[in-house]
């Protein structure tokens, strides 16, 4: 991740991370999505080690430490506040960027649960995860297709993250140093009563980071009425995700 960018996602996760827990539904949707694909796979039920990126408030987090017994469990997230994340889980806590900071050697369990959109090179930081796995080991990662916020995009907004990738090309990532055992995505849609819900939410949540526009009263009336009226429905103004998902084993 470019270092300004993080810096300026780092801030913006950093300000939202009280309100981000119970304001990111969708994100802990696919965290509880990411367990039981894990699960129906034929995961293991003990990890050794595990290493988790972009831990955040612990949604995957908790699911993960309820789901598996895991040994030894590394947390990272970019913001400093996770640390509480990892107080709670009993786990080392690593800050800083995934693709910066070093990693423990070996895990037998590498997870991450809606961050890597916010890489530029999503695939580059699989492959590095598909090394980085002991034999055997296991790797569980979501994060968004380009689907996602596509209604922020039709009206101009800045704010999307730079590594929305489609599941399939997740997979091609690491399909010759892994197993692909499962891959997927989908579509939700989310409704707001208006335009300014929305960024209420986008801001709750923490994902407009990289947005660089300093809002005006023209130029927020503008935008209500454009997205009012590319966006209204009879339940409201929508916001798209497109949750994306990947499970593999590395190959002994």
């Amino acid at each position: 991740m470019n270092a300004h960018i993080a810096d300026r996602v780092q801030r913006s996760f950093s300000r939202s991370f009280r309100s981000y827990h119970d304001a990111a539904g969708q994100q802990a949707q696919i965290a509880d999505r990411l367990i039981r694909e894990m699960q129906v796979c034929g995961a293991p039920r003990c990890f050794a080690t595990a290493l988790e990126f972009g831990c955040g408030t612990g949604h995957l987090t908790n699911l993960m430490t309820s789901a598996f017994d895991i040994g030894h469990l590394t947390i990272n997230d970019l913001s400093p506040e996770a640390v509480v994340t990892a107080m709670a889980a009993n786990a080392d806590f690593l800050c800083g960027d995934a693709n910066v900071i070093e990693w423990p050697p070996q895990p037998n369990l590498i997870t991450s649960a809606s961050m890597i959109q916010w890489l530029y090179d999503p695939a580059t930081f699989l492959q590095r995860a598909a090394e980085a796995l002991t034999p055997g080991g296991w790797l569980a990662v979501s994060g968004f297709g380009p689907e996602q916020y596509r209604e922020l995009v039709k009206v101009g907004s800045t704010a999307s993250a730079p590594g929305l990738c489609r599941s399939e090309e997740l997979a091609a990532a690491i399909e010759d140093q892994l197993e692909i055992i499962t891959c997927g995505e989908t579509l939700s849609v989310l409704h707001f009563e208006t335009p300014r819900d929305v960024l209420k939410h986008l801001r709750r949540t923490g994902v407009n980071g990289r947005a660089q526009k300093v809002w005006t009263k023209t130029s927020l009336a503008d935008f209500t009425a454009r997205y009012t009226r590319n966006f209204k429905t009879e339940s409201g103004v929508s916001l798209t995700y497109n949750p994306t998902w990947i499970v593999a084993r590395k190959r002994y």
